[in-house]
């Protein structure tokens, strides 16, 4: 199956002060080492302007758990998360249609 993370997350101060040219600079380079084989998806929603809580929204999707893992503690390692760029709000694992897999692996009892 499929796994999905919802990643909120909170950009900082420091983050905002930077020129958006510098921004994308820094986001290239640490997304490239974070996310480089394309075992891992990686989408981006800006939410800021409509919450509080987070201002963007990453949404990674793997097949396999290690693979996310080891995405996830690349990207920990950059300016992103180690510089304080973005804080981590929260972190939302699923799976897509979970239910459905469960109910097609479910052997009928016998009458």
């Amino acid at each position: 199956m499929k796994l999905t993370v919802f990643l909120l997350l909170m950009a900082a101060p420091d983050w905002l002060r930077l020129d958006r040219a510098e921004r994308n600079r820094i986001s290239g380079e640490a997304l490239a080492k974070a996310f480089p084989d394309g075992s891992v998806s990686l989408r981006f929603y800006d939410a800021e302007a409509f919450n509080a809580r987070a201002s963007d929204v990453a949404v990674i999707e793997s097949s396999s758990m290690d693979d996310y893992y080891f995405a996830i503690e690349r990207l920990r390692d950059t300016p992103l998360i180690a510089e304080g760029y973005f804080r981590v709000v929260e972190i939302i694992p699923a799976i897509e249609d979970g239910f459905r897999a469960f109910e097609a692996a479910q052997v009928p009892e016998p009458a």
